[in-house]
C-alpha cells in the first residue's frame, strides 16, 4: 500500500529525530511548514522546553507565503535566540525535503547570526 505524502513525511521525522537531539547549549531548531503559514520553533529537549517560536502568522494578515517570508521568519528567529544568548542550533526540518521555503527559513537564521 503506497504511503500518503503526509504518512511518508512523519516517517521521515522519526528517522531524523533518532538522530537530531536538542540540548541547552545547542537546542533544536524546528519548521513546521503548512499551506498557509511556516512557522519555526527553538526546543531545548532535555528540559522539554519551547525557549523561543515565530511564525509567518506573527507578521500580518496580508501576508502571502513565499520564500522570501521563510527567511524573514528564520532571521526573527535567530533575533530571538540570540536575546536568549543562543548562538548555535541543530536544524530539523521535520521530514520535510530541505528545500522552497524550508531552506529560505534556514538561509535566514544562518544570516540572523545562527550557526549549524
Amino acid at each position: 500500500m503506497k504511503l500518503s505524502r503526509n504518512q511518508a513525511r512523519k516517517k521521515r521525522k522519526i528517522r531524523i529525530r533518532k538522530k537530531v537531539f536538542g540540548t541547552m547549549e545547542k537546542p533544536r531548531l524546528v519548521v513546521f511548514r503548512s499551506n498557509k503559514h511556516i512557522y519555526a520553533q527553538i526546543i531545548d529537549d532535555i528540559n522539554g522546553k519551547t525557549i523561543a517560536a515565530f511564525s509567518s502568522i506573527n507578521m500580518g494578515r496580508e501576508l502571502t507565503l513565499t520564500k522570501k517570508t521563510a527567511e524573514t521568519v528564520g532571521k526573527k528567529i535567530a533575533e530571538f535566540a540570540k536575546e536568549k544568548g543562543i548562538e548555535k542550533v541543530v536544524f530539523d526540518r521535520n521530514g520535510y525535503i530541505y528545500h522552497g521555503r524550508v531552506r529560505a527559513l534556514a538561509d535566514g537564521a544562518r544570516e540572523g547570526g545562527l550557526k549549524f
